[in-house]
């Protein structure tokens, strides 16, 4: 078989899988989803039980429930089903990170409390965290590393099949590694940070928080990373300059959103 036609077998797969498993983000974004929500809840789950096994929980009373307080608050914004069974965790750590995985999942390491310094700076991070799993970010990633992986195997057999030399068939190898890297899965994965971005501003004026202190929290991240950022090109993250402008954009019906929470009588106290 041809190099140009197996390649083309290979282009033509992609719309079959699209429209077996085609799906939408909350914000309108079309999605490919190759796993049930109940196989990542499985994936969620079980890498949680292992991040506990590696990393020690926190015995941080104050910090714990400090956590959980805005945790509750953000996750009471989600739809009637999606609100219990959330299990909190901080994780005794120096990183400046947080997470949410499927299954209902949160982590804090005690290191983003140096930066979050305020209850709607944390609200921020953890409202962007949950964003990650509406939107089903984690079944993405894992779908498109599949195709990924599939696609690279049909570009190997295509290769070998063909009449070219080694040298050749390594440099078409290495061009569609890069091309998958740096073309789709990081552009790709920047989406899902920025998506995240504005649905974690919501859920936190939605929730009461100071939708402003999201900006305030990606300034501290930026003094804290200490030295220049990678090309966002090249990076799975957008720019902290690029964070804070898809921030601002939405920032007036997130401050709507907020003063109706508010005059709702939604005004969390968290500390600390």
């Amino acid at each position: 078989m041809s190099l140009f036609r197996c390649l083309t077998v290979l282009v033509a797969l992609f719309p079959l899988l699209s429209l077996v498993a085609c799906a939408t983000s909350p914000t309108g974004r079309n999605q490919l989803l190759l796993y049930s929500d109940a196989d990542l809840d499985q994936m969620g789950a079980a890498s949680f039980e292992q991040q506990k096994k590696e990393v020690p929980i926190s015995g941080d009373s104050v910090a714990n429930r400090y956590v959980e307080c805005v945790a509750a608050a953000i996750v009471a914004q989600l739809e009637p089903g999606q609100q219990s069974g959330w299990e909190v965790r901080v994780f005794q750590s120096p990183q400046v990170n947080a997470f949410a995985l499927p299954g209902r999942k949160i982590g804090v390491y005690a290191g983003l409390l140096q930066v979050a310094k305020t209850q709607d700076q944390l609200a921020a991070v953890l409202g962007h965290e949950v964003g990650h799993v509406l939107a089903r970010h984690g079944n993405e990633r894992v779908s498109q590393g599949q195709l990924a992986q599939m696609s690279q195997a049909a570009v190997a057999v295509a290769v070998a099949s063909a009449d070219m030399g080694s040298e050749t068939g390594q440099m078409v190898m290495a061009g569609f590694g890069m091309g998958a890297q740096y073309g789709v899965i990081l552009p790709f994965s920047r989406s899902h940070e920025s998506e995240a971005d504005t649905i974690g501003l919501d859920l936190m004026a939605r929730a009461g928080f100071d939708p402003e202190a999201s900006v305030v929290l990606w300034r501290n991240m930026a003094a804290a990373s200490g030295g220049p950022a990678p090309p966002e090109w090249s990076s799975t993250h957008p720019s902290n300059e690029t964070r804070i402008a898809n921030l601002e954009a939405h920032m007036e019906a997130a401050k709507g959103m907020s003063a109706e929470a508010r005059a709702a009588g939604r005004r969390p106290i968290c500390g600390p």
